[in-house]
């Protein structure tokens, strides 16, 4: 191992983070120096948590150097963590306590219209994701964070899951590409993780590994609260699976496609109208569909655009995708919006659900408005459309007693 170990960011764009240096020494000590703005207000207490961590990890002679800009304790504790894991061999971990806001899970069947995308290795990104109210933030360790800073990454996320107040969004970690994803879990699925991304999925066998070894996880731990899984559809290859990927395992409750990675991988420029990858998002609608899962839409890249959003956002429902992902805050209310149902669609699902509630209260076993038949699933998207129109505003919870039914 090195003698000397460093970690986190810095320069004149960097905020809430901080730059640390771990010089292992024969003697004389622990020597600490802090280089913070905020030093004279925070400086002993910076001091105590280098202290205190270096002394768990059993280091008794070091100079350790922290340049802080602004650094939070959890993003601290974890970039010191990451230097001492440079330069001594251990397994331990440094973790700061949970919050209590952040201890509660997700439904299988929630609404994912959102799920906002967040670098891994980039904290005042983190810090205040949850006051836009998306349904999932994904802190990510995948294509966001630079190959050298990985492993700094997942100390980080690790501590973000316990500090960071989600505001009840769905809690989402896009771990690296299988196999080198499997040892990411470790720092995620013991700290209330919600839900599991799988990048580049190809083929069920990927679900599997990561469902087994979340698994042996939760087996280790005591952990007895779901861990739901979503793969990520990025090539010909997975296109070709997406049913399998989809009825690979329990666990998986939706589907995303990537389409930057997909167009590369089909050889053909991605354009604004969508040709290129229709047939894509087509299979994996139909696939997740089938499966019982849902169908999530790729990321809109241009976040100047909001009208060009909206489009794509209403094409995307009307392929039958629930959701799609975004990279800037300013995103989530046009996704939001554009996904909730229409007036037409309302009307017409008070209708459906009003039959088959008194479908039900007359012991019927068919369900019919007008001269119509309708299937069991037509009711159960009916309920949903319902549901979401509640959860948008655009139709009370008492909505029978209102239109006096």
């Amino acid at each position: 191992m090195d003698k000397i170990g460093t970690a986190g960011n810095k320069g004149k764009s960097v905020r809430s983070d901080c730059f640390v240096t771990l010089e292992i020494t024969e003697s004389k000590g622990i020597s600490i120096d802090i280089k913070s703005k905020v030093g004279k207000l925070f400086g002993d207490s910076i001091s105590k948590l280098c202290e205190d961590e270096l002394s768990y990890f059993g280091i008794e002679n070091a100079k350790l150097t922290v340049e802080d800009t602004g650094a939070l304790p959890f993003v601290l504790m974890a970039r010191i963590e990451a230097a001492i894991k440079k330069v001594i061999q251990t397994d331990k971990q440094y973790v700061p306590k949970m919050l209590p806001e952040n201890v509660y899970q997700t439904e299988r069947d929630r609404f994912r219209r959102s799920r906002l995308y967040l670098p891994g290795n980039t904290p005042k990104l983190m810090l205040n994701a949850g006051i836009h109210k998306p349904d999932g933030i994904i802190l990510d360790l995948e294509d966001s964070v630079a190959p050298d800073k990985k492993e700094e990454a997942k100390i980080l996320v690790r501590n973000a899951l316990c500090q960071i107040n989600f505001y009840g969004a769905e809690r989402m970690v896009r771990i690296n590409q299988i196999p080198s994803g499997l040892d990411d879990l470790e720092y995620v699925v013991p700290y209330n993780v919600n839900l599991i991304l799988i990048p580049k999925c190809e083929n069920g066998d990927q679900v599997l590994l990561v469902d087994k070894k979340i698994m042996e996880i939760k087996a280790e731990k005591g952990i007895d609260y779901p861990i739901y899984l979503m793969p990520i559809i990025e090539s010909a290859k997975g296109v070709i699976n997406a049913y399998e990927i989809a009825t690979s395992s329990k666990n998986v409750v939706a589907m995303a496609i990537g389409l930057e990675d997909y167009t590369a991988d089909i050889g053909a420029p991605r354009s604004k109208e969508g040709k290129e990858s229709f047939f894509a998002r087509s299979q994996l609608v139909n696939s997740a569909r089938a499966a019982g899962i849902q169908p999530i839409d790729s990321v809109f890249s241009d976040v100047s655009d909001m009208d060009a959003l909206r489009e794509v956002v209403i094409e995307s429902k009307s392929l039958g995708f629930d959701g799609m992902g975004c990279i800037h805050p300013r995103q989530i209310k046009v996704i939001h919006e554009a996904f909730a149902p229409t007036e037409a669609e309302i009307e017409k699902a008070k209708k459906i659900v009003n039959a088959f509630i008194e479908a039900n209260e007359k012991g019927l076993g068919v369900v019919s408005v007008g001269s119509k038949m309708i299937d069991p699933p037509v009711v159960k998207r009916a309920q949903r459309v319902i549901e979401l129109a509640i959860s948008t505003g655009k139709l009370s919870e008492n909505w029978r007693d209102d239109n006096g039914e």
